[in-house]
């Protein structure tokens, strides 16, 4: 599926791009990049192991926190490293099957991330405004089925990107515009018609993430409406508390998103470093700052995570 190549192209690898300008200073540019990537790799798994060990995490609300973990730890793995590579190697040159299977991962978790959020939204308004039967319509097989669903979604929406690339050629130039591979930037090095690639990519963009963000803001309003008819303010207050972590998801991983994909298709006469800049808010900043944000925000998991690492010492010391 993965295994495609244009066979009409004078090219037979893509380069992706550093930062522009900064390349003598890469070295150094690294370090902060490799510090994010360390603490995506520690927060995320940390996270995962803590709610997969302890069983009164095993609710709704963090089993959607480690399924957004996951997702994060994904989407970081087939970003930073090609950085990095970059920075200490100059090692630029990527394969089309190498570059089209970064592409396919790195949208695959992206639509896999948004797909989450939504469902974590659900969660909150289910939580504030059906508390009583939050249990019963939660219950572990739907957050398996909704698990299932959005695996299956991503992977059936992404799928067909690489294929429609294989009928391209590319021949105006091989250079990326960004340290990894993404749809938009590769339509744009091809000197066939992309019409088809570019309209189906416009539509799975705003049929899944669009969406998906339309109906986390409707999600928001109906929360917003049930906790203004909640009698006390200090009830009102630890509602809209509950929700404070998933805003701060939402605010991190959808305007950055919005922005390049408005930047691919109508700022092409802006210089290049904003297109590396937004797409680098949106891919790399995400999966460090949600663990960061859940775990400050989350007095639960907090506790969970010193115990968990307070057993761990004791039981090194035996």
């Amino acid at each position: 599926m993965l295994l495609v190549k244009s066979t009409s192209s004078i090219f037979s690898t893509f380069l992706v791009t550093g930062i522009p300008g900064l390349e003598a200073v890469h070295i150094w540019i690294s370090i902060p990049f490799c510090a994010m990537f360390f603490i995506t790799l520690v927060g995320n798994m940390t996270i995962m192991t803590v709610i997969w060990r302890e069983r009164t995490l095993h609710v709704p609300m963090y089993l959607f926190l480690a399924m957004l973990a996951a997702s994060d730890l994904g989407l970081s793995l087939f970003t930073f490293p090609t950085m990095l590579r970059i920075f200490w190697l100059d090692a630029r040159e990527l394969t089309f099957t190498a570059c089209f299977t970064q592409m396919f991962f790195i949208h695959t978790f992206q639509d896999f991330e948004s797909a989450i959020i939504l469902a974590m939204a659900f969660d909150r308004y289910v939580a504030i405004s059906h508390p009583l039967h939050y249990s019963s319509i939660l219950t572990n097989s739907v957050i398996a089925r909704i698990g299932l669903a959005i695996v299956m979604r991503a992977m059936i929406a992404q799928v067909l990107l690489p294929i429609l690339l294989r009928r391209l050629c590319f021949c105006h130039s091989n250079v990326l515009s960004h340290s990894y591979c993404l749809h938009p930037d590769i339509l744009k090095l091809s000197c066939s018609n992309t019409r088809i690639n570019s309209v189906f990519g416009l539509f799975m963009v705003l049929s899944n993430m669009g969406v998906d963000f339309l109906l986390i803001l409707l999600s928001y309003v109906l929360i917003l409406k049930s906790v203004l008819i909640t009698a006390s303010h200090g009830g009102r207050l630890k509602a809209l508390n509950t929700c404070m972590s998933h805003v701060s998801a939402v605010i991190i991983f959808f305007p950055p998103m919005i922005c390049l994909s408005m930047l691919h298709r109508s700022g092409r006469r802006l210089p290049t470093q904003a297109h590396v800049t937004i797409a680098n808010m949106h891919f790399l900043i995400p999966p460090v700052m949600n663990p960061i944000v859940y775990v400050l925000k989350t007095k639960q998991m907090q506790d969970k995570i010193l115990r968990f690492f307070i057993k761990r010492r004791h039981g090194d010391s035996r």
